[in-house]
C-alpha cells in the first residue's frame, strides 16, 4: 500500500499523518497512532469494547514471529476488508480506534506520571512506620 491510497483510505476520517514504521507505517492524528500498516494489512488499534466487533467481522488481532514464537498484540486488530471499500464506515471505525489510542496515551501518561511517586510514597510511609515502631520500643 502506498501513501497516497492510505491517505485517501482515511480522507473520510479527517486529516492524518503517515509514519515509516518497521516495514509499513503508522498512521496517526494529533500526534496519537491509531493504526498500523504492515505487509499491506491495515490494522486499527482496540480497546476492549471493539474487541467483540473486530471477532464478530471474522479479522483477528496483530501477530509476528520473533525468536521462533508467536507473539500477539490485542491492542491492534485487523481491519475489516469491507471497510476498504465504505469511507462512512471506515471513518467510524477510525475515531473509534483514535478514541482508544487516545484514552491508552492518556493512561500511559498517568501511569509514568503517577506511579513512580506513589511507589517513593508508600516506601518512605513504610519507612517511617518501622523508624516509629522501633522508636516505641
Amino acid at each position: 500500500m502506498d501513501r497516497d491510497f492510505l491517505l485517501d483510505l482515511f480522507s473520510g476520517f479527517g486529516v492524518v499523518t503517515l509514519r515509516r514504521m518497521f516495514s509499513g507505517y503508522g498512521v496517526s492524528r494529533d500526534g496519537i497512532n491509531f493504526a498500523l500498516v504492515l505487509r499491506g494489512v491495515v490494522y486499527l488499534r482496540a480497546d476492549q469494547g471493539m474487541i467483540p466487533r473486530f471477532e464478530a467481522e471474522g479479522v483477528g488481532p496483530f501477530q509476528y514471529t520473533a525468536r521462533g514464537k508467536t507473539v500477539t498484540l490485542s491492542s491492534y486488530w485487523q481491519m475489516p476488508e469491507r471497510l476498504y471499500d465504505d469511507p462512512d464506515a471506515l471513518a467510524g471505525w477510525a475515531r473509534d480506534s483514535f478514541a482508544a489510542a487516545k484514552q491508552a496515551a492518556a493512561l500511559k501518561s498517568a501511569k509514568k506520571s503517577g506511579k513512580p511517586k506513589a511507589r517513593a510514597k508508600a516506601v518512605k510511609s513504610a519507612t517511617s512506620k518501622k523508624k516509629a515502631k522501633r522508636q516505641a520500643t
